[in-house]
């Protein structure tokens, strides 16, 4: 390929780019390593009609962020690099996230490889024979044989996130013909009106953010109370305490003004219906009237005969 084609690709890529950066308010920036082209076909495929997918060479992205009119776009210079892409789009933003990361492929594990999440091996049995238990040494797996078969006791934490994939996890995960991870591009940050921030804000919903903002408004109605220093969010409450003061001196001194004399007599209304109220609300008494006392049973002296027991 001459020379003379490669610079005309470049002139391609930098117009399409300036176009998008003109176009376009927010951008999304990808992360698409461990990323096959066809599964970014699938990616544009999905965004079509929201947002364009554009990856290049970070030394031209950089140089035309840097000589762009809106000095804005030079915040996103310090986040190109490595394997990344931008996806332009005027849509929602949360929107568009979650069908980028909704593209995943399952993927076999690589030695020396950074781990993109935890991987736990189940228990049970796995269909080795017993002349393989070596792997599980190896890895300080404790296992048991079952039917001439390897069995694990115990679920086993075997990658963790971030670190190296070793050779004996990476020819043990092999041996058992599992994949235990999942690949797709990542969106790390997102630029919008000027701004770069960690895509993980998108994950908030709008009443998260109200809760998250009226939880700060609080804390600082509360330090201004606190230290006497009006501001915006306190002044309410300062108007409030100031007035149920003058109402408890006007309730208590000759002072008085309009919204006290309402309340006096809204009050004396309610103090004067107050016992008409309780009369109307108390049951009435039922008067019980005594009970006539029964006549006592004469007794018979007379019993037996007589005084001498005679007849």
């Amino acid at each position: 390929m001459s020379e003379r084609v490669i610079t005309q690709r470049k002139l391609d890529y930098r117009a399409r780019l300036e176009a998008n950066l003109a176009e376009y308010s927010n951008i999304l920036i990808i992360n698409v390593d461990n990323v096959g082209s066809n599964q970014l076909q699938k990616i544009r495929i999905a965004l079509r009609g929201k947002g364009v997918v554009l990856l290049g060479k970070n030394t031209i992205i950089r140089k035309v962020l840097r000589e762009s009119s809106d000095k804005r776009l030079e915040k996103l210079i310090p986040h190109v690099h490595h394997n990344i892409g931008f996806v332009f789009t005027n849509s929602d933003l949360a929107e568009l996230r979650k069908i980028i990361m909704a593209n995943k492929v399952p993927a076999a594990a690589k030695t020396g490889g950074l781990a993109p999440s935890n991987y736990t091996l189940p228990e049970g049995p796995t269909g080795l024979d017993p002349g393989q238990t070596s792997f599980f040494q190896a890895l300080n797996i404790a296992t048991k044989i079952v039917r001439g078969a390897i069995e694990i006791i115990n679920p086993v934490p075997l990658i963790k996130e971030g670190d190296r994939v070793t050779a004996s996890a990476t020819s043990l995960l092999s041996k058992l013909n599992i994949k235990p991870f999942f690949y797709g591009a990542r969106v790390p940050l997102v630029y919008e009106a000027g701004s770069v921030y960690d895509a993980k804000v998108l994950d908030f919903s709008q009443d998260d953010l109200l809760k998250k903002f009226q939880n700060g408004v609080n804390k600082l109605t509360a330090v201004s109370l606190a230290i006497g220093y009006p501001t915006a969010a306190s002044i309410s409450h300062s108007f409030s305490r100031a007035f149920k003061n003058a109402l408890a001196l006007a309730l208590v001194s000759d002072f008085t003004f309009k919204q006290a004399e309402e309340f006096k007599a809204g009050m004396g209304k309610a103090v004067a219906a107050a016992p008409a109220a309780a009369a109307a609300a108390a049951p009435a008494k039922k008067v019980e009237k005594p009970k006539e006392k029964e006549p006592e049973p004469e007794e018979d002296m007379n019993l037996g005969g007589g005084m001498f027991g005679d007849d």
